[in-house]
């Protein structure tokens, strides 16, 4: 009895040494395992690349606003030295002199812009000081006056990107996108199909009809949906792979669609661009 007294029995020094071994074990196993469960930071290159565009965006623009305080000038002219002052990259200014190089000139800020791709905080910041040749702003009025006289008997699809982008508020990327638009869909047949340009603000469209009315709807050549491949329907600008596949379906179920309203039938159809769907199609 006295052998095993002697081995359970230790003193108050002895039972803390103990406790604090347990407790330095309980902590070293919480530690290893909020070590492996914890996420590993993963490094996204292109996010890295966004945040510092931003940051030297910032400093560009924190050095424009105390660095320069410039006369007006033309900026077909810029030099080097000038187009770093006012923020630009070696990237931006080497476009601007390869396109002078070609014996182009720019004429406006917006094509300033189009030619260095600046940006338009940036831009925002120099238009100010632009200063062209007094024949530009002279022609740029007779042009936009020339334009505005005969905008009416244009039509929506025989308008140029010219003429649209004498409409205030206009961008250019976006009158580039309707004349894209209306190539893709061989031309406008209803007016509210502009309401599908990608960006285009609805404030606008009625401002683009009023200037440029549908005078002249196209002349579609229907695709005869008895007749026609499967690459032929999906040409469609209406239609996508999984709704053509649903059509060649209902083709071989029925043997033939007798009239487009079967299409109809077809589950999930779009039924709001029905009518736009049947400007290509026809069931003969």
């Amino acid at each position: 009895m006295n052998f095993f007294e002697s081995h359970f029995w230790y003193t108050k020094r002895q039972r803390n040494g103990i406790l604090f071994l347990l407790l330095t074990l309980i902590i070293v196993l919480v530690s290893i395992d909020i070590l492996n469960n914890r996420e590993e930071f993963v490094y996204n290159e292109y996010e890295f690349d966004l945040i510092q565009q931003k940051i030297d965006s910032l400093k560009r623009l924190e050095t424009l606003k105390t660095a320069y305080k410039e006369h007006k000038f033309n900026p077909n002219y810029l030099t080097d030295y000038k187009a770093y002052r006012l923020g630009l990259t070696s990237e931006e200014i080497d476009r601007l002199f390869l396109f002078r190089k070609n014996g182009n000139f720019v004429n406006s800020k917006e094509e300033f812009q189009q030619v260095t791709r600046v940006s338009d905080s940036i831009l925002n910041h120099i238009a100010p000081l632009f200063s062209f040749p007094k024949w530009v702003s002279k022609q740029k009025t007779a042009v936009s006056q020339k334009r505005k006289s005969s905008s009416k008997t244009i039509g929506l699809n025989l308008v140029s990107v010219e003429d649209l982008m004498d409409i205030k508020g206009m961008e250019f990327k976006i009158a580039k996108r309707i004349l894209a638009y209306r190539k893709r869909l061989g031309g406008y047949s209803l007016s509210n199909q502009l309401y599908e340009v990608y960006d285009l603000r609805n404030d606008l469209v009625p401002v683009i009809l009023k200037r440029h009315p549908l005078l002249h709807p196209p002349n579609i050549p229907k695709t005869n949906v008895n007749q026609a491949t499967f690459k032929e329907i999906l040409s469609n600008p209406y239609l996508d792979y999984g709704l053509t596949k649903k059509i060649m379906q209902l083709k071989d179920e029925q043997l033939r669609i007798n009239d487009l309203e079967d299409l109809k039938k077809i589950d999930s159809f779009p039924l709001e661009n029905f009518d736009r769907i049947a400007l290509y199609l026809c069931a003969e």
